[in-house]
């Protein structure tokens, strides 16, 4: 199933590693009319150039650094506006072969999805932990004592409903991604991805997990070992917490589960 796709991708001081996603666009993405851009949120050289690849490949320079849901939004304010799908994509994602065909088999079967991912694995073959219930304040304390229940999503072949997909590899329905009014840029880092997938799910668009696509995700884990991405991560929670849209969304999940 041939798409119109828009692919972000934003660098920070990653070239290395963007070529390789691009490498991996361009071995097994043929079939699909792609567009990259790429933006570079720090400076940096980069190992390769544009015309490398057999798609189009945009790069922006920014000015000063952006967060995650600013750099995407504004990747995808500089589309054509001929794509069907806008995709957001990590640096440090690997692709084992063309995910497109079965996000988009799923999508033509769930037209109203407002975000659909691949299932998630690690360098080891080891499913990541991608695609998630809510995040509640008790559910990360049973998490921080190492209580957290088993996630059923993990097991999933099939394209599911899920409350929310981590925002490494996520593809959009353009007028999904514009309904919302794209990623909340008050969330410089974390936690954008749960405020979008909730946000779809109270405007009547839910978010599906496609089982039958996969990536790999080197994950960098900076909130573990950076005290700035670890600040950044705790004050990304508390807005989220403290939200309309967490409490909006609980909500709908319990007025859900209580028909």
């Amino acid at each position: 199933m041939n798409a119109r796709i828009h692919l972000s991708v934003v660098s920070h001081g990653q070239g290395a590693l963007v070529r390789e996603l691009l490498a991996d666009l361009a071995r097994y993405c043929q079939a699909e009319s792609l567009e990259v851009v790429l933006t570079l949120n720090l400076p940096e050289r980069l190992p390769f150039s544009p015309a490398e690849f057999p798609f189009p490949l945009r790069v922006v320079e920014n000015g000063r650094p952006q967060g995650f849901g600013a750099n995407h939004n504004a990747a995808f304010a500089g589309s054509a506006g001929e794509e069907e799908c806008f995709v957001v994509a990590n640096p440090d994602v690997r692709l084992k072969n063309n995910p497109f065909p079965a996000l988009l088999a799923c999508l033509r079967d769930e037209p109203e999805a407002g975000v659909l991912a691949p299932r998630v694995c690690n360098g080891a073959g080891r499913v990541e932990n991608s695609a998630r219930a809510l995040p509640t304040p008790v559910a990360i304390l049973a998490k921080a004592l190492g209580l957290e229940q088993r996630n059923a999503y993990l097991e999933e072949r099939d394209c599911v409903p899920v409350d929310w997909v981590a925002g490494m590899f996520m593809l959009f329905p353009v007028e999904s991604f514009a309904a919302v009014g794209g990623f909340d840029e008050r969330y410089r880092l974390y936690y954008e991805d749960v405020d979008i997938c909730s946000r779809l799910w109270l405007a009547g668009r839910p978010v599906r997990l496609v089982g039958e696509a996969e990536i790999v995700h080197d994950a960098r884990r900076d909130s573990h070992r950076k005290p700035k991405y670890l600040a950044w991560h705790l004050a990304s929670m508390m807005r989220f917490f403290l939200s309309p849209v967490f409490f909006r969304r609980r909500r709908q999940i319990h007025e859900l589960s209580d028909n």
